[in-house]
């Protein structure tokens, strides 16, 4: 944590060390967890929402894989958004986090079941496409509230990432784009090698066409203008 310094990376400013303890004074970031906005009835998470969150934590994980760090624990848990007023998220909770050298192949066994990569389960080597799947998932929740490998206990959760069992179904992905289907089926690929890096992730079309963009802002726009719309029929009736 002491060599990464990027705006979207929580910030640590010291480390103290007792008997007992570890003390570490970081960055204060009173938001709340990205995964409270998925769940919150309340709270309409658009599309273009996510755009704006997939970007800021592909720019944080860009940074990270440049400096050769794996985070390898990446869930919406552990992304804070900076207010409850902005859309800027902070990357947190680097105890898992891992130095990656290439020439010393690199296993590990542990993580959140959900959004394990099938090389983690698998036990072969991680890289930097292990955080990738990660957003993949991430990605995939963010736009439909749903997980896509989740099943009825750790073990099938497990079984359905190594067959890679998941598709865009439901009916939470019908209003969504073909750019950002796209984008999640690019990173939720069973080979690492063939996922996309996460500047790979940030030229593609979903996070890069300023006119997608545009279309997506004024679609939110004119569902605003028709639920004001129909409350003002109601009050009328």
């Amino acid at each position: 944590m002491n060599q990464l310094n990027h705006a979207n990376l929580i910030q640590l400013y010291a480390a103290f060390e007792s008997r007992n303890d570890i003390i570490l004074v970081l960055e204060y970031v009173e938001g709340g967890e990205l995964f409270d906005r998925i769940i919150d009835e309340n709270y309409n998470l658009t599309e273009l929402d996510t755009v704006l969150f997939i970007r800021q934590i592909c720019e944080g994980l860009q940074y990270m894989h440049k400096n050769y760090i794996l985070h390898l624990d990446l869930k919406p848990e552990n992304i804070l958004c900076v207010s409850r007023a902005t859309n800027k998220i902070k990357i947190i909770d680097f105890g898992l986090a891992r130095r990656y050298k290439p020439r010393e192949k690199l296993r590990v066994n542990f993580g959140t079941p959900e959004f394990l990569a099938p090389e983690v389960i698998n036990y072969e080597f991680v890289s930097f496409p292990t955080d990738m799947w990660s957003l993949g998932v991430i990605t995939y929740m963010l736009l439909s509230g749903l997980s896509p490998f989740l099943g009825d206990d750790d073990n099938e959760t497990l079984n359905n990432i190594l067959a890679c069992q998941w598709n865009f179904e439901e009916e939470e992905f019908a209003d969504i784009s073909d750019e950002a289907k796209d984008f999640i089926t690019r990173l939720l690929v069973k080979s690492k090698s063939w996922r996309m890096s996460a500047t790979e992730s940030l030229r593609h079309t979903w996070l890069s066409d300023r006119n997608l963009h545009y279309r997506l802002h004024q679609k939110v726009k004119m569902t605003s203008d028709l639920s004001i719309g129909t409350a003002v029929l109601i009050v009328t009736d």
